[in-house]
């Protein structure tokens, strides 16, 4: 694992209905760089980032990954448990059992990183729902991850919004080394990471160059939107 944030072998996973959801799936991501999980619905994509995640347990392979592992969900509110920002990146830190002094600085930290210091005090339900998205991804950052995971983060955001946070991704990733795995259906979010992962009924498909797979998508879909469905 010396040279990469997350690495899969071999990995398997099915539903208690017998759906083999996940088949003999391998895939790499390099330490430090911004990666993409494309895939038509159904495809598994949000399944393998739970495997991932701990979330699900895999019936058989081999997972890898840099540890801590922080996770962002489609719906901000299904992680938001505080009445407050500042309250709810500290929430996270609760097992370190840090001084005082200590968790202050590292919510302090995290928010400064997502553009969100000067709203510490504000009430989680006054947030937009980009705004929500960067607090969660701040209270990975405060638990100091070195994996991040995203699932569709930008999927409830307005087109401004999904930019701005993919655009904010990216930037932490290049200023602090972290590795992320992000879950797409909009190819115009290709334009901001290092490499891309096809999925097709669980199995990688295809790995690479992220404008080789947008031009490989855009010639499966005859459509213009720039959300393919994929």
């Amino acid at each position: 694992m010396a040279e990469l944030g997350i690495e899969v072998k071999d990995l398997n996973f099915s539903w208690s209905s017998g759906e083999n959801v996940i088949k003999s799936c391998s895939l790499e991501v390099p330490r430090g760089e911004f990666w993409m999980l494309l895939g038509t619905n159904g495809s598994g994509k949000s399944t393998l980032l739970r495997l991932l995640a701990g979330l699900l347990t895999p019936q058989s392979g081999e997972i890898g990954l840099l540890h801590p592992v922080g996770f962002v969900f489609q719906n901000p509110d299904h992680q938001l448990v505080m009445p407050t920002v500042g309250a709810d990146v500290a929430f996270g830190l609760v097992e370190e059992k840090l001084p005082p002094a200590a968790v202050r600085d590292r919510v302090e930290e995290a928010l400064g990183a997502v553009n969100l210091l000067s709203l510490q005090k504000r009430p989680i339900y006054a947030l937009s729902g980009g705004q929500k998205q960067r607090v969660a991804i701040a209270g990975a950052l405060a638990r100091r991850c070195e994996v991040l995971l995203l699932d569709e983060p930008t999927a409830l955001l307005d087109p401004d919004s999904q930019l701005e946070l993919v655009a904010a991704v990216r930037r932490l990733v290049k200023s602090r080394g972290i590795t992320a795995l992000w879950v797409t259906h909009r190819l115009d979010e290709l334009n901001y990471c290092d490499g891309a992962l096809l999925l097709e009924r669980g199995s990688l498909v295809d790995r690479g160059e992220p404008q080789r797979l947008k031009r490989r998508l855009m010639e499966l879909h005859d459509e213009t939107s720039p959300n393919l469905g994929v």
